[in-house]
């Protein structure tokens, strides 16, 4: 995929970006994917760049997501990534979160880890698992609502999921777990969908674990010559999978000791 040229202008790639922005905005559901599709991964980034450039809010993180195979092979990546807005991510607590979903569209509940950054990082590539540790400040459990108008985000591909935000719609930051990183390999996490178990995993259930997911955004970074500021949000990728929900539906993700996080998906 990444061989092939544009198959479109930067104008009709423009317009992809703006009618997504629109859609999430008025939370209206978009039936086909509105122009050609990315053929490149120059070209996936170029609809995410304008369409955050077009959102209201700043990126406060970033989302990584798995490119499985055969895509991660024609692509020659392992990771997609996409925005987390700063309205967007809410701590979670005790109570029930509602979030809204797109009706029509898609969304996904995913527990995850957190990663936030411990100081600036500056544009640079050839970061390891083993490197990246170091630049971490705080690991967090958490949720990723994974979301878009798209009811086919996921059904066309890695650069179709790229170019909409990565299909992210928020980040829900449960606790900080003590010890950081090194404590990583004692956490656990199940989730259930309306009281039904529906996937369970660790951290090492991640590819590489979180910290290859946070070595191949600095190594994204580097290459598209980004600074990432200390605080800076990183969720690290599906650790039981990804789940699907739909508007009425209640999701739970219990990492025992570290508390539950508890969502509620409610239609506009």
């Amino acid at each position: 995929m990444s061989a092939h040229r544009s198959a479109a202008t930067a104008a009709q790639l423009d317009a992809i970006a703006e009618r997504f922005v629109g859609a999430r905005r008025g939370r209206t559901a978009i039936v086909a994917y509105p122009g050609l599709p990315p053929v490149t991964e120059a070209d996936a980034y170029a609809i995410q760049r304008h369409a955050i450039s077009l959102w209201p809010d700043r990126v406060a993180g970033w989302k990584v997501g798995l490119i499985p195979p055969p895509f991660s092979q024609q692509l020659g990546r392992t990771r997609l990534f996409g925005p987390v807005f700063s309205k967007s991510v809410q701590t979670a607590g005790e109570d029930i979160i509602e979030f809204v979903g797109i009706a029509g569209g898609f969304t996904a509940f995913e527990a995850e880890y957190v990663l936030a950054l411990g100081t600036n990082v500056q544009p640079a590539t050839g970061w390891t698992a083993e490197r990246a540790a170091t630049v971490v400040g705080a690991v967090h459990v958490g949720v990723e609502i994974a979301g878009s108008p798209f009811a086919g985000i996921n059904e066309h591909g890695p650069l179709v999921t790229i170019s909409d935000f990565g299909n992210n719609a928020g980040l829900l930051l449960g606790a900080e777990i003590s010890g950081g990183i090194a404590a990583l390999a004692h956490e656990a996490c199940t989730v259930r969908i309306d009281g039904a178990e529906v996937g369970r995993g660790t951290p090492a259930s991640v590819p590489g674990t979180p910290l290859e997911s946070l070595a191949e955004l600095l190594n994204h970074m580097g290459r598209s010559g980004q600074t990432l500021v200390a605080g800076t949000l990183v969720s690290t990728g599906a650790a039981t999978g990804v789940h699907q929900v739909f508007n009425g539906q209640s999701a739970v993700a219990d990492f025992g000791p570290q508390g539950k996080i508890s969502v509620r998906i409610v239609e506009a």
